[in-house]
């Protein structure tokens, strides 16, 4: 009937049929990271493993994770899945508007397989309703109502995720257009009877399993039960009154005698034997008395040794103090560098605070044994008595020593603790300076490089500048030169009534301060140079352009010429202090104007 439950299987339903375009099925569940699946059952993605989940990337869901079973995650709003239309044998599915918002569904149930599709042709046919949901997976059975809806049950889980995908899809039965045969489908989530029962089903063999496993995992880790311990008989009490005199195996022979005496063994007839047995056990107490003495003894000469360790280490870090002191004068410690003299101060910081540590704790170990001293001078030793109480209390007070002594050593690791984080501390801090100031002395220092190299290339540039108006300048004194050779020997044949003219030429020519030809060359170089030179220059920055044209001409002859001409030159002074310089300018116009 239409209302009761009908299984079905893949075998009873032919499996056959052709799909007119295979690949749109591939497409569209390609778009979901689904396994498609084809008309004769088999997947289509041989290589898809169906434990990945609906989406591709997402891990499976471990089954021993608590919550009510496997919820996959929604599809990310950035990546839409592209519908396509999916054509059947005897329908044809149109895929919804792709701006639409995705369908409602109700809240997953737990162990879902159940799905609830509306909106069926009211032609529809069960057969319909297979071709189109079976390539979502297995289906164990459908029922179908006359109110064009049906409930359909998958095999696994994840398959009814597949059938959401087909929520909003428009069915058409052939080709036909009308009213019954068309219709909107409508898929969510069902909750069925059958499904939550194989969910519970599911979730107690879980649990089941998990107490098994921490049964299993606490047994593991739970110690070990002690071994039985015998009956008492005459031979095994002989057996432990041997083992309650060896040392080695007094621990396990008093366990087996104190459980003999719970048990209730003790009558008249084995009472001496457990008479005995005690007083075995008492001299066991003089034994460990002994032995707490050659402890105590050991623990006197370990003291011994330590405070003459600790002495040792002391003297040491006086040394090392006094070398950092030294250091610190001012004698070595104007030699050393900033970074240097840094580092001696923090290391000298350091020894001092560990060695007033180690002293601290000398002083105490010393305190103490003077107040123990004391304490024995006071009070007068009194007898020993080997009693099994006099015992426990001597027990006592060593165990209340050891917790002193423990609890001082904690308190000075905790101390040496703390002062070692704030060393750490500070010396981090301090690195992290030193460095923050060393990367600025050297940005500086590059910035300061960069502009001294800018200026040189700049005085480069003038230089050369400078060079090339020289050349030019020779160029001009060299033609000036020959065309006073030519006039020169022009005039050599002059006739010798120039005689009565050269006489006061002469004169003027003894009386001027150019005594050669030479001097009349250097004035001219001279001339020229300083003209490029509006500013000036020293005498050594002349004199160093003339030696490069002659290199016997020296600097005192060149200063000796100009001093002579001093309507020609002119000396100045330029700077304040040690940055005072000599210039020379030429003023030869204004001397012109002058004379």
């Amino acid at each position: 009937s239409a209302d009761g439950g009908r299984n079905l299987s893949l075998d009873s339903i032919p499996m056959g049929l052709p799909m007119s375009d295979p690949t749109a099925w591939t497409t569209a569940m390609n778009n979901l990271g689904m396994a498609p699946m084809g008309m004769t059952g088999q997947p289509l993605l041989p290589d898809f493993d169906p434990a990945l989940g609906m989406m591709t990337g997402i891990p499976p869901i471990n089954p021993m994770m608590p919550g009510l079973g496997i919820v996959p995650p929604p599809i990310p709003p950035d990546m839409p899945a592209v519908k396509e239309i999916i054509h059947c044998k005897s329908c044809t599915l149109f895929p919804p508007n792709p701006h639409l918002p995705p369908p409602a569904t109700r809240e997953r149930p737990p162990g879902c397989k159940t799905v609830f599709v509306g909106g069926l042709p009211e032609n529809g046919t069960e057969q319909i309703i297979m071709e189109v949901f079976e390539q979502c997976g297995e289906v164990i059975a459908i029922r179908k109502s006359k109110k064009n809806f049906c409930h359909i049950r998958f095999a696994e889980e994840f398959m009814v995720d597949k059938a959401l995908y087909l929520s909003g899809y428009r069915i058409r039965l052939g080709s036909s257009t009308d009213k019954k045969d068309t219709g909107r489908l409508h898929v969510d989530f069902a909750q069925a009877r059958d499904d939550l029962y194989e969910w519970e089903c599911k979730q107690r063999m879980l649990a089941r399993e998990e107490r098994h496993r921490r049964r299993l995992e606490e047994e593991r880790f739970r110690p070990p039960s002690p071994p039985p311990v015998v009956h008492y008989s005459d031979h095994e009490c002989s057996v432990v009154a041997e083992k309650l005199k060896d040392d080695t195996k007094f621990l396990e022979a008093i366990q087996t005698l104190l459980t003999w005496i719970e048990r209730g063994e003790v009558n008249r007839r084995t009472a001496n034997n457990f008479y005995s047995m005690i007083q075995s056990a008492n001299s066991h107490i003089r034994r460990l008395v002994n032995e707490k003495a050659a402890h105590e003894k050991e623990m006197e000469e370990a003291k011994e040794k330590f405070k003459l360790a600790l002495s040792g280490i002391l003297v040491q870090f006086e040394q090392i103090v006094a070398v950092y002191h030294s250091a610190s004068k001012q004698k070595a410690w104007d030699h050393f560098t900033k970074a240097q003299r840094k580092n001696i101060s923090v290391w000298c910081k350091q020894a001092e605070e560990i060695r007033n540590i180690h002293n601290d704790e000398l002083m105490g170990i010393r305190r103490e044994e003077e107040m123990e001293m004391s304490d024995e001078e006071i009070e007068d030793p009194p007898e020993m008595k080997e009693t099994e109480e006099s015992a426990l209390v001597s027990q006592v007070e060593a165990l209340k020593e050891e917790n002193d002594s423990l609890r001082w050593q904690l308190d000075a690791y905790r101390n040496e603790v703390e002062l070692l984080k704030q060393e750490q501390g500070k010396a981090s801090r301090d690195e992290d300076t030193t460095k923050e100031q060393q990367m600025k002395l050297l940005q500086q220092a590059l910035q300061g490089m960069q502009k001294h190299l800018l200026k040189v290339q700049d005085e480069y540039k003038k230089r050369e500048a400078e060079l090339e108006k020289v050349r030019e300048d020779k160029l001009k004194i060299e033609t000036l030169l020959e065309n006073l050779k030519e006039q020169e020997s022009s005039t050599s044949r002059v006739c010798a009534c120039s005689q009565e003219k050269e006489c006061p030429v002469e004169k003027t020519l003894s009386n001027s301060p150019v005594k050669s030809e030479r001097e009349v060359l250097l004035v001219g170089i001279i001339s020229t140079f300083l003209h490029v030179h509006p500013f000036g220059a020293s005498i050594e920055y002349i004199c160093s352009y003339l030696q490069r044209l002659d290199s016997k001409i020296c600097t005192a002859e060149v200063e000796v010429l100009m001093t002579r001409l001093q309507n020609t030159f002119r000396q100045e002074l330029s700077g304040v202090g040690a940055s005072l310089e000599k210039r020379w300018k030429f003023c030869g116009f204004d001397g012109l104007k002058m004379t």
